[in-house]
């Protein structure tokens, strides 16, 4: 049993707490395996964290974040659950889930995966286990996944709404 069906066992989930951001690319391999657009829209962060300013990741609010303090995230059940989450996990493909979904428990910047996120309870991983074993996601598509997600914010529409003309 992997890491996150642990966690699942044993408290509420990333995919129950989380405001999933996701990018114009995300909308896209989801639109397109879902056949359908209404799983997400523009909403303010639920996370006081998600607005403030990341010294070790700047560019991060301007790429993410509407002038209106908004920003595109999948829509959640009345439960406050991820759309896509179902009793056995996520109904989502690895290779189409949001690349926020992908990445974590990874902590990452613009240049590099920095460790894990706090709230990941590393605590439940079998004696020897590695991150990478726990959740059965290879260190190497991780860090494809981080350059994909800021290559897809950098050309995502939220940032530029948000550039200035020279």
């Amino acid at each position: 049993m992997n890491l996150c069906a642990r966690c699942a066992q044993h408290e509420r989930t990333c995919c129950q707490w989380t405001d999933i951001l996701v990018t114009d690319g995300d909308i896209q391999r989801i639109s397109t395996h879902v056949d359908r657009a209404d799983f997400w829209e523009y909403r303010r962060p639920a996370d006081p964290d998600a607005v403030k300013p990341q010294p070790h990741d700047p560019n991060w609010l301007i790429y993410t974040l509407r002038a209106d303090g908004t920003r595109p995230q999948l829509k959640q059940q009345p439960s406050g659950d991820c759309t896509f989450l179902t009793p056995t996990g996520c109904s989502l493909p690895t290779e189409v889930r949001p690349l926020i979904c992908r990445l974590y428990p990874y902590n990452y910047t613009e240049q590099r995966i920095t460790g894990t996120v706090p709230g990941c309870p590393l605590y439940l991983l079998e004696r020897g286990q590695t991150l990478s074993q726990g959740i059965g996601i290879q260190l190497e598509d991780a860090k494809r996944w981080r350059q994909q997600l800021y290559d897809e914010l950098r050309a995502g529409s939220v940032w530029h709404e948000n550039r200035h003309p020279l």
